[in-house]
């Protein structure tokens, strides 16, 4: 029999609905917003610019840099696109850019169960390897630990990075203003299909390979070119409509989105309509969007479709007062739909 709860009526989540952590709570919508930022961000406060971002950037004296940790649990291992070794670097990598810094190093941490066949180990260590050269950052530190069989599911990976800022510019959720147009990097949700794909050995009429890429060099590239970036944000967990309510609540402005102007594969769709999936807010790991005044969207947008991850950008919608704190979306059939925050868990264990 399980032991009695021992919270406190100040527990800030709703006990009385969640006595326990459930998947749900890493899904990317509402419960892991709740979580995230009224239980654990409160207890943390010492780095403000770490709320609601996907790195932090820190004054260390005359220099500044961005810091950033991840942890990947994806299963299955290895996937059509990619593997989680791969995935645990373009992941890191994809944080810092969203900072619009050059990522220097990376930590790597292994929690390894036993019983893991050491071929496996191994094959995911080289792709670790691989996706940081093609990047041209280095692992530079790393930690390894072995939990009982059972206990692991495989291997669990940590990766941490720090970067250089390459703006002086804060870029940032709360730097995006009404006028802001929206530019998402490439078609969405191929990710989560194809990890869903592979997990449950659906046989589609083409192969859906994962997005996941270092998008790194597509951010230097825009501030190369100069154009004045209020923020970016990766597409992971929750997909583009959670990330749009998590900007739209810290910029208390609303985002309204077109359909027409989002890209995605007709495969994907097809897949999303079959499964019962909103390609909205299906993962990527190598899509972001990017908040830019109109007067720079076509040059960003020129910049961006010039380099292959992010050949195929476009327009997604655009930024306006009201109503506050909102995400809408304007339907191919031309009416009007608010777009929430992913409230549960839609593929769990999908990074």
């Amino acid at each position: 029999m399980d032991k009695p709860v021992d919270f406190t009526l100040s527990c800030p989540i709703p006990i009385e609905r969640y006595p326990h952590v459930l998947m749900a709570h890493g899904g990317g919508g509402r419960l892991m917003h709740d979580l995230i930022e009224k239980m654990i961000v409160p207890g943390f406060e010492g780095l403000p610019d770490a709320r609601r971002h996907d790195s932090a950037v820190l004054a260390t004296g005359s220099d500044r840099i961005a810091f950033t940790t991840d942890s990947y649990v994806v299963r299955p291992l290895f996937f059509p696109g990619g593997d989680i070794g791969s995935m645990a670097v373009h992941g890191t990598v994809n944080d810092l850019a969203m900072s619009a810094a050059r990522p220097v190093a990376l930590s790597a941490a292994f929690i390894l169960e036993e019983g893991l066949p050491m071929e496996t180990l191994w094959e995911i260590v080289r792709s670790m390897q691989a996706a940081a050269a093609a990047v041209g950052v280095k692992i530079v530190t790393g930690d390894t630990k072995v939990v009982d069989r059972g206990k692991g599911d495989g291997i669990f990976i940590n990766t941490a990075g720090i970067g250089v800022p390459l703006t002086a510019a804060e870029i940032s959720p709360r730097m995006v203003a009404p006028g802001d147009v929206v530019i998402v990097s490439g078609d969405i949700g191929r990710h989560g299909m194809a990890i869903m794909a592979a997990r449950e050995g659906l046989e589609l009429e083409s192969a859906i390979d994962s997005d996941s890429a270092p998008v790194n060099n597509v951010v230097e590239n825009l501030v190369a070119a100069g154009v004045e970036i209020h923020c970016l944000r990766d597409l992971t967990r929750g997909g583009l409509a959670s990330a749009m309510n998590e900007i739209a609540g810290a910029a208390g402005c609303c985002i309204a989105l077109d359909e027409a102007g989002i890209p995605v594969r007709e495969d994907v769709r097809a897949a999303c309509e079959i499964l019962g999936f909103d390609p909205l807010y299906v993962a990527c790991e190598g899509r972001f969007a990017a908040f830019v005044p109109e007067s720079d969207s076509q040059r960003a947008l020129e910049v961006m479709r010039a380099v292959p991850v992010s050949s195929n950008a476009a327009v997604a919608g655009r930024v306006s007062e009201a109503p506050a704190r909102t995400v809408t979306l304007r339907t191919s059939v031309g009416t009007t739909r608010i777009v929430d925050m992913l409230s549960g868990e839609q593929l769990p264990r999908i990074c």
